[in-house]
């Protein structure tokens, strides 16, 4: 699978041309910027449907980040789009401290012809449970989609939970790209824009057995 990472400006400068070259199109929030639902649907802006043609010009997978507004609830979002199809809206599950981003309802896997894509939104990457949801429900990689990095937390972040569920993890960001295998390694890093980097699939299992109290059962009546 094909990864092509676009880690700096708006969606409108990456030509279906440049995306053919890949499977899988990756963008950071500052692609599609502030999203309102309220004028999408009025046809007073068409930011998804760019999203929806650039994924059909293609013959691939669209990942893009965005800041949505449903009537004054401004929430981190993925929205993700496959040969002219809009497959979905993820939203960031965790908030923290009271941000300014409300939190959203449920993580998603989207099936796609290049796999089961799992999403992780934003400080969601902060959260191990929602990495461990992807890979227990199945996802071949997880794709986060994130703003503005610290200062070498979410590469680590990545690598860990990469480790920990067995599943890639692909970090998307202003400024940064990074996947890293399911050994916690990193395969690729770049701050360039774009790039490109041919991501292969890591499936591997392990017998895991575990010693702890509880689940007590009484014994069975004999008749």
């Amino acid at each position: 699978m094909r990864v092509l990472f676009l880690t700096g400006g708006a969606l409108a400068e990456c030509s279906g041309e440049r995306a053919a070259q890949a499977d899988v199109l990756v963008c950071g929030f500052q692609a599609l910027g502030e999203v309102s639902y309220e004028r999408e649907l009025k046809g007073e802006t068409g930011l998804f449907a760019d999203v929806a043609v650039l994924s059909r010009e293609m013959h691939g997978v669209v990942v893009s980040g965005c800041f949505t507004d449903a009537r004054g609830m401004r929430r981190k979002s993925v929205v993700v789009a496959e040969r002219g199809h809009i497959l979905g809206v993820s939203d960031m599950v965790n908030r923290i401290d009271g941000s300014a981003f409300r939190a959203g309802a449920g993580v998603k896997i989207y099936e796609t012809s290049c796999g089961k894509l799992g999403i992780i939104v934003g400080e969601d990457l902060y959260f191990s449970r929602v990495a461990e949801t992807l890979s227990v429900c199945g996802a071949d990689v997880a794709i986060c989609v994130f703003e503005l990095f610290s200062e070498g937390l979410e590469p680590m972040l990545a690598r860990a939970q990469a480790f920990l569920c067995g599943i890639p993890v692909v970090l998307c960001g202003y400024g940064y790209a990074l996947v890293a295998d399911i050994g916690g390694k990193v395969r690729f890093a770049s701050s360039k824009n774009p790039c490109l980097f041919d991501l292969e699939r890591e499936q591997e299992y392990h017998l895991v057995e575990t010693r702890r109290r509880g689940f007590h059962r009484s014994a069975q009546r004999k008749f």
